[in-house]
């Protein structure tokens, strides 16, 4: 065998070979996270004249740290954050239900109640707890020991400690203005937040909508701001008919 030769078989047992390590070592992000609900927006706090004019379908015990959210399976566990003071607690998810599209969710009157919610602004972010997360793990127990708490003491005697670890549960009493927008979504191109943007206006009734660049390659497409309730729904509604799967309501 001559020099050449077995120099040209040396660099393709070693070219091979690297191809396999580094074939070997690859491992796609996505195959080690777990992506979770998120969504931030105006809750409907229940009331049983809302199932008796059949505006939400099934009812909610008064006392329970029970909510219906449409977008996440029954007895999922999340955590209900009130925007407005911080306050958070945690609850579970209920059968799926009917209620108004405007609202990401309903809500019973004790996490209402626990979380100094304002019924003129029942802003609340929902997060979805996944369930190997040790956060779960830890609050399990106290969540069965208030769920039975909750069974034999009035809706006007129940005091719940604050699950969230990380924030104060001092009162913060401050005014604060009515801003919101209506977040459809982020992009990473521009021409693709155009071609949302064309959608919206071809497709529905809405006659502005907006396009921000956040960073280099992220461009969010918003309708608003919104200074009152009622046209904040009147522009939601109107989104509705796109049917989109997770629009947020974003605090400006």
């Amino acid at each position: 065998m001559n020099y050449k030769h077995l120099l040209l078989i040396i660099f393709l047992v070693l070219n091979s070979c690297a191809e396999y390590i580094v074939k070997e070592d690859y491992k796609p992000i996505t195959s080690i996270s777990k992506s979770f609900f998120l969504n931030k927006g105006f809750a409907l706090v229940y009331e049983e004249s809302l199932f008796n004019d059949k505006i939400v379908k099934d009812k909610i015990d008064p006392r329970s740290l029970l909510i219906f959210q449409k977008n996440l399976k029954q007895n999922s566990t999340v955590k209900i954050t009130n925007l407005i003071n911080s306050k958070a607690i945690i609850a579970k998810v209920g059968k799926k239900t009917l209620y108004p599209n405007f609202y990401n969710s309903v809500i019973s009157k004790r996490i209402a109640k626990e979380l100094n919610i304002n019924k003129l602004e029942t802003y609340i972010e929902i997060k979805e707890i996944v369930e190997n997360s040790s956060f779960v793990a830890k609050k399990a127990k106290m969540y069965d020991e208030e769920k039975r708490v909750a069974t034999k003491v009035p809706i006007d005697e129940i005091q719940i400690k604050n699950l969230s670890s990380d924030i104060s549960t001092e009162n913060k009493t401050k005014k604060v203005m009515f801003n919101y927008i209506i977040k459809i979504a982020d992009f990473y191109f521009k021409t693709s937040a155009d071609q949302m943007k064309s959608r919206i206006l071809n497709e529905t009734v809405i006659k502005k909508v907006n396009i921000n660049k956040i960073t280099k390659q992220k461009f969010r497409v918003y309708l608003g701001p919104y200074s009152n309730l009622n046209s904040l729904k009147k522009s939601f509604n109107a989104i509705n008919v796109l049917n989109f799967d997770n629009i947020e309501i974003i605090k400006q």
